[in-house]
């Protein structure tokens, strides 16, 4: 027994050794492995590629990129990128409004669909403007609830992180609005600089001084194509509002420079010494038809015409910049693939007179202030094709909803522009409370109200698209003014299907 004891024993001892042995002869396995060519790097890209691919199969929900301009009328002039990329790849929109053509009333309606009279924020000042929406229920809120990642990039609304000196912060200047999950919110009164900005990165403060890596556009480029890099490739959806500030006029223009605003340096010059538009209405030589307020105005010196082109060549030389970002954009998503399942907004907050009328500004009811571009780029929205019906910035928010099936929870005025027929036979509600100013668009008729004048005027647009000549005291007309101010008193109490 103990002789087969020690006999078992040396058979295992000697078996152990054995296995060792063959194991230590035997090439190793595992990492050290050589499993046959290493992958080149154009291999291990399409590898990446695919991966991404199979993640992104996985999406259910489209994203949605809003690109918003800030001060753009309904031209693209030098946006070859914009009409090839986007115009030419979906839908364009011809008769896009605002219905209050002021930076600050304006976002707020894009972000709750509503009339100003309904969300409340009527003017620029943080006690009429930031202040006076309510935070906790908008389209970021309502996308976040529906498990979107959402990010605000750029100008938010006037007001956000400033007192009304427009010199210090406010102690809420690091704030982030509810829904927001990403955030780079240019505050504290630097949103109209070219250089020498503050921008809110998620809670922290930093300021971007000059030179020409600090110009504005580009900073904001650099942080749209970071987000896209890091949300694209995950089948989770996003939402991105991007919101440039070209071609608004900018603040603490350095002394002596020849574009309002400064263009990047790599644009400076492109347009020469263009000039403004001289439209028919380019101060306008007879304005007896006008209202009051507009016959108040003197007809522009040569000063004022020489910086009107000043900033004009400022403008679309600013432009190019956002051009350019949107091929970066274009190119990000079709990279990840995420092309396909993404809904790309292209518009502006609001329009500017430039000379028209005699006026330089905005906030008033002309074409040049409340007519802005509107393209939509996605699935549903058929290449190359343009559409003639009246929609406004009300209708984004509603369209967004219905896109994404993400549920609002307050009543909106507008109508999504998924249907084709959107907007069809509508009529569109105008409002200025900077000037006490109401108007109504409906079909080819403007017809606009100066309550503080008590004064009102009527175009046929389809004959006066320059808004020349006022028909509001034509006897023939009478009968359709009278209709018109109706239908505009009822307009502006109107809520949700009333405003349709």
């Amino acid at each position: 027994m103990t002789a087969n004891r020690h006999g078992t024993w040396l058979l295992t001892v000697c078996g152990l050794s054995a296995a060792l042995l063959v194991g230590l002869l035997q090439p190793a396995s595992g990492p050290a492995q050589d499993d046959g060519p290493k992958l080149s790097k154009q291999q291990k890209k399409k590898r990446q590629r695919q991966k991404l691919r199979r993640q992104n199969a996985k999406q259910k929900r489209p994203n949605v990129i809003v690109i918003e301009t800030d001060d753009q009328d309904n031209d693209l002039i030098g946006m070859e990128t914009v009409r090839r990329l986007l115009a030419g790849a979906g839908v364009t929109f011809q008769n896009s409004y605002v219905t209050n053509p002021l930076c600050c009333p304006s976002r707020a309606t894009f972000l709750t669909g509503q009339y100003t009279h309904n969300h409340g924020v009527v003017g620029s000042l943080p006690a009429t403007g930031y202040l006076r929406l309510n935070h906790s229920n908008t389209l970021a809120v309502w996308l976040r609830k529906a498990r979107y990642r959402t990010g605000m990039v750029g100008k938010y609304l006037n007001g956000y992180g400033m007192d009304d000196g427009f010199i210090e912060p406010l102690p809420d200047a690091r704030e982030i609005p509810p829904g927001w999950t990403q955030w780079f919110a240019l505050s504290a009164g630097t949103d109209q600089r070219r250089y020498r900005f503050r921008l809110n990165e998620n809670g922290k403060i930093r300021f971007y001084g000059d030179g020409g890596a600090n110009y504005v556009t580009d900073v904001l480029g650099s942080k749209v194509n970071r987000l896209i890099r890091q949300w694209a490739p995950n089948p989770k959806p996003f939402f991105l509002w991007y919101t440039p500030t070209a071609p608004h006029g900018e603040t603490l223009l350095p002394l002596g420079s020849p574009r309002d605003p400064q263009p990047a340096l790599r644009h400076l010059g492109r347009y020469g010494i263009a000039q403004a538009p001289r439209t028919p209405n380019f101060n306008e030589e007879d304005v007896s038809d006008k209202p009051q307020m507009i016959r108040n105005e003197a007809k522009l010196g040569v000063s004022d015409i020489e910086d009107i082109d000043r900033r004009y060549r400022g403008r679309t030389e600013s432009l190019l910049a956002v051009d350019e970002q949107v091929g970066r954009i274009v190119r990000l998503l079709k990279k990840t693939d995420d092309l396909r399942r993404t809904y790309i907004f292209f518009t502006s907050d609001n329009g500017l007179q430039l000379g028209a009328h005699r006026l330089k500004f905005k906030s008033y009811l002309y074409e040049e202030s409340t007519r802005v571009p509107l393209i939509v780029r996605g699935p549903k929205f058929p290449r190359g094709q343009v559409r003639d019906q009246l929609v406004s910035n009300i209708d984004l928010a509603p369209t967004i909803v219905e896109l994404t099936r993400a549920r609002p929870r307050l009543l909106m005025d507008g109508v999504s522009l998924v249907d084709p027929s959107a907007g069809i036979g509508r009529d569109l509600l105008f409002e200025s409370y900077d000037f006490n100013l109401f108007g109504i668009r409906s079909g080819k008729y403007i017809y606009n109200r100066y309550d503080t004048f008590n004064d009102d005027e009527l175009y046929d647009l389809s004959l006066d698209p320059y808004e020349l000549q006022s028909r509001h005291d034509d006897p023939a007309m009478q009968s359709l003014r009278a209709a018109l101010a109706a239908r505009l008193a009822q307009l502006r109490g109107c809520a949700g299907a009333s405003c349709h």
